[in-house]
Protein backbone atom coordinates (compact mmCIF):
# COMPACT_ATOMS: atom_id res chain seq x y z
CA UNK A 1 0.00 0.00 0.00
CA UNK A 2 1.45 3.74 -1.26
CA UNK A 3 0.19 6.38 -0.12
CA UNK A 4 -0.59 9.44 -2.83
CA UNK A 5 -0.74 12.96 -3.27
CA UNK A 6 -4.03 14.35 -5.37
CA UNK A 7 -4.08 17.66 -6.00
CA UNK A 8 -6.00 19.05 -8.76
CA UNK A 9 -7.53 22.57 -10.03
CA UNK A 10 -10.54 22.75 -12.22
CA UNK A 11 -11.44 25.19 -14.66
CA UNK A 12 -15.13 25.18 -14.00
CA UNK A 13 -15.04 23.72 -10.18
CA UNK A 14 -19.30 23.59 -10.59
CA UNK A 15 -18.92 21.07 -13.28
CA UNK A 16 -16.89 17.91 -11.71
CA UNK A 17 -15.66 19.32 -7.99
CA UNK A 18 -18.45 16.10 -6.46
CA UNK A 19 -17.36 14.13 -8.60
CA UNK A 20 -13.93 14.25 -8.52
CA UNK A 21 -14.20 13.87 -4.59
CA UNK A 22 -16.17 10.90 -5.42
CA UNK A 23 -13.69 9.25 -7.26
CA UNK A 24 -10.92 10.05 -5.15
CA UNK A 25 -12.29 8.70 -2.13
CA UNK A 26 -13.25 5.43 -3.64
CA UNK A 27 -9.51 4.97 -4.54
CA UNK A 28 -7.82 3.35 -1.81
CA UNK A 29 -8.20 2.05 1.90
CA UNK A 30 -8.33 5.71 3.51
CA UNK A 31 -8.09 9.29 2.59
CA UNK A 32 -7.92 12.81 3.60
CA UNK A 33 -8.50 15.95 2.43
CA UNK A 34 -6.26 18.99 4.12
CA UNK A 35 -6.95 21.58 1.62
CA UNK A 36 -9.67 22.31 -0.31
CA UNK A 37 -8.34 20.65 -3.86
CA UNK A 38 -5.82 18.54 -2.41
CA UNK A 39 -6.01 14.98 -1.11
CA UNK A 40 -3.95 12.20 0.65
CA UNK A 41 -5.11 8.13 -1.09
CA UNK A 42 -3.60 4.94 0.47
CA UNK A 43 -3.93 2.52 -1.97
CA UNK A 44 -2.87 -0.17 -3.71
CA UNK A 45 -2.51 1.33 -7.18
CA UNK A 46 0.12 2.85 -8.94
CA UNK A 47 0.21 6.69 -10.05
CA UNK A 48 -0.68 6.22 -13.54
CA UNK A 49 -3.81 3.60 -12.36
CA UNK A 50 -5.23 6.41 -10.69
CA UNK A 51 -4.09 9.67 -13.00
CA UNK A 52 -6.57 7.18 -15.51
CA UNK A 53 -9.45 6.54 -13.30
CA UNK A 54 -9.69 10.86 -13.05
CA UNK A 55 -8.64 12.09 -16.18
CA UNK A 56 -12.17 10.76 -17.22
CA UNK A 57 -13.61 13.97 -15.17
CA UNK A 58 -10.32 16.31 -16.45
CA UNK A 59 -11.33 19.25 -19.37
CA UNK A 60 -8.57 20.56 -21.77
CA UNK A 61 -8.29 23.84 -19.20
CA UNK A 62 -8.28 21.58 -15.70
CA UNK A 63 -4.84 20.35 -13.99
CA UNK A 64 -4.10 17.03 -12.20
CA UNK A 65 -1.28 15.99 -10.21
CA UNK A 66 -0.67 12.57 -8.93
CA UNK A 67 2.33 11.47 -7.04
CA UNK A 68 3.43 8.75 -4.60
CA UNK A 69 4.90 10.05 -1.11
CA UNK A 70 6.43 9.78 1.90
CA UNK A 71 4.31 9.57 5.13
CA UNK A 72 6.08 12.02 6.41
CA UNK A 73 5.13 16.02 5.71
CA UNK A 74 4.75 19.51 6.94
CA UNK A 75 1.51 21.45 6.84
CA UNK A 76 0.81 24.90 8.58
CA UNK A 77 -2.86 26.08 9.90
CA UNK A 78 -4.42 22.13 8.52
CA UNK A 79 -4.06 18.85 10.04
CA UNK A 80 -4.63 15.34 8.30
CA UNK A 81 -7.24 13.66 9.48
CA UNK A 82 -7.60 10.08 7.64
CA UNK A 83 -10.89 8.48 7.08
CA UNK A 84 -11.79 5.25 5.86
CA UNK A 85 -12.66 4.48 2.53
CA UNK A 86 -16.78 4.33 2.34
CA UNK A 87 -18.23 1.58 1.41
CA UNK A 88 -21.95 -0.13 0.85
CA UNK A 89 -23.41 -0.67 4.39
CA UNK A 90 -23.76 -4.60 3.62
CA UNK A 91 -20.23 -4.99 3.40
CA UNK A 92 -18.93 -3.24 6.39
CA UNK A 93 -17.68 -5.05 9.68
CA UNK A 94 -18.04 -4.47 13.14
CA UNK A 95 -15.48 -1.63 13.50
CA UNK A 96 -16.20 0.00 10.30
CA UNK A 97 -17.29 3.45 9.64
CA UNK A 98 -20.59 3.54 10.28
CA UNK A 99 -22.37 3.32 13.62
CA UNK A 100 -25.76 1.72 14.12
CA UNK A 101 -27.78 3.09 16.72
CA UNK A 102 -30.19 0.60 18.48
CA UNK A 103 -33.87 0.77 17.25
CA UNK A 104 -36.68 1.96 19.43
CA UNK A 105 -39.46 -0.15 20.46
CA UNK A 106 -42.42 0.24 18.01
CA UNK A 107 -45.02 2.14 19.57
CA UNK A 108 -48.53 0.19 20.17
CA UNK A 109 -50.59 1.11 17.08
CA UNK A 110 -53.68 3.21 19.01
CA UNK A 111 -50.63 5.92 19.89
CA UNK A 112 -49.60 8.86 17.29
CA UNK A 113 -45.88 8.92 17.23
CA UNK A 114 -44.72 12.12 19.15
CA UNK A 115 -42.42 14.87 17.09
CA UNK A 116 -38.71 14.14 17.64
CA UNK A 117 -38.74 17.51 19.21
CA UNK A 118 -41.21 16.56 21.97
CA UNK A 119 -39.45 13.04 22.25
CA UNK A 120 -36.38 12.92 24.78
Amino acid sequence: MRTFLISYDLARPARNKHAMATVIMSLGSAWARPLEQTWYVRADLSDTEIEGRLAMLLDDEDGLIVQSVAEEGVMTNTQLRWFRQRRPAFELEVGGNVVAFPSLPAAPADQAELPLAAAS
